[in-house]
């Protein structure tokens, strides 16, 4: 076991796991931040996406003792800061009425904002580019790309 410190959407946290345990588990069956779901464990699917330092990572493929002294975002977490508690990439998602299911939503929502954070406008092919790594079951990737140019401002 091997306990690490790093900061969850804001709050200082001290985590026990043992290592090499990937983060999304410490996230979601230590630190019960549910948000971020498992798809397929191999970092292909973008479900877990969570934001590392600002970076879009693939939670289920970063072992948890690399996030020592970092920054961390969840779902859970995005939106602090934001006058209603909402991204704007979240607000775009209500708005466009993304979901479906809405397994994929947090990893899809995440990965939007990362891209958006590094590149505020984003022309269409850069939207797919970005997005193609998370995978939506239902087929609402018109809306997401929809929602994703209605967060930038385009």
């Amino acid at each position: 076991m091997r306990a690490i410190e790093f900061q969850l959407n804001g709050a200082p946290v001290r985590a026990t796991a043992p290592a090499g345990t990937p983060l999304l588990w410490v996230l979601r069956d230590v630190l019960q931040a549910t948000g971020t779901k498992y798809g397929c464990g191999k970092g292909l699917c973008g479900a877990c996406t969570v934001h590392q330092d600002g970076r879009a990572v693939r939670s289920c493929m970063v072992p948890f003792e690399q996030v020592a002294g970092t920054a961390v975002t969840t779902i859970e977490g995005l939106g602090a800061g934001h006058p209603d508690g909402l991204h704007p990439v979240q607000r775009a998602w209500l708005e466009h009425r993304v979901a479906q299911c809405g397994y994929c939503q947090p990893g899809q929502i995440m990965t939007a904002a990362a891209l958006l954070a590094a590149q505020p406008k984003p022309d269409a092919a850069a939207i797919r580019a970005a997005m193609a790594g998370v995978l939506c079951r239902c087929g609402t990737y018109q809306r997401i790309l929809a929602a994703v140019q209605r967060a930038a401002g385009s």
